[in-house]
């Protein structure tokens, strides 16, 4: 066999091989790609992204910037914390590094008390338990399983430390929870809470109470 001969056997080959991938090039280019992110998962995704938010320790100054300014950074209130939930910021620059902080989307505070009573500074300052404002719960019923009838849970009023004063079931027991004006926003009923999306979590206390949802 002559070198163009060869040549064009290889050329017809390769044109021959070019034409049976088409059909496998067109079905790649229609196919979604298989690590494409289910529009499912992004929505929730962003959903509790968008209400995580970083709750300073019970008896924390109100202004941020009071409490930052009085924050020396000393670890005294994580070290104490029975259930490990007080963690400190390591990065944002600024004021913000070394202050105590809790995610209650990974643990919520118990009110023990003991950060506030071994703080040095003004900080965080002994307040009493019905008085702590970290905040206060919200719900999205559009969400929560009692509320789209998918099923009986009642984690969230079963775990809160401040009982039915902050949150509780809707009229006859019907396992809708509501919450109250007691909820101080420690935070438990976000950790317990059941659903993927997460349709609890904790806000700042408006300077109105209008809290209680739903009569």
């Amino acid at each position: 066999m002559t070198r163009r001969g060869l040549l064009k056997k290889l050329s017809a080959g390769a044109a021959l091989l070019g034409i049976a991938a088409l059909p496998f090039g067109f079905a790649r280019l229609l196919a979604p790609a298989g690590d494409r992110p289910i529009p499912r998962r992004i929505d929730i995704a962003n959903k509790i992204k968008a209400r995580r938010n970083y709750l300073r320790p019970p008896g924390a100054l109100k202004s941020e910037a009071a409490f930052t300014a009085a924050c020396i950074g000393c670890g005294l209130c994580g070290e104490v914390c029975p259930p490990r939930c007080i963690k400190f910021h390591k990065s944002g620059g600024g004021t913000q590094i070394n202050t105590p902080y809790i995610d209650a989307s990974e643990k919520g505070c118990i009110l023990c008390n003991k950060c506030m009573n071994v703080c040095p500074t003004e900080a965080l300052t002994v307040v009493k338990r019905t008085e702590i404002n970290m905040g206060v719960a919200r719900i999205d019923r559009a969400a929560c399983y009692p509320w789209v009838d998918k099923g009986i849970c009642g984690a969230c009023v079963s775990i809160c430390p401040q009982g039915k004063s902050a949150i509780a079931y809707k009229h006859w027991n019907q396992y809708r929870p509501i919450v109250k004006d007691g909820c101080v926003g420690c935070g438990l009923c976000v950790e317990v809470c059941p659903h993927p999306s997460q349709p609890i979590w904790i806000v700042a206390r408006p300077e109105k109470s209008k809290i209680q949802q739903g009569a």
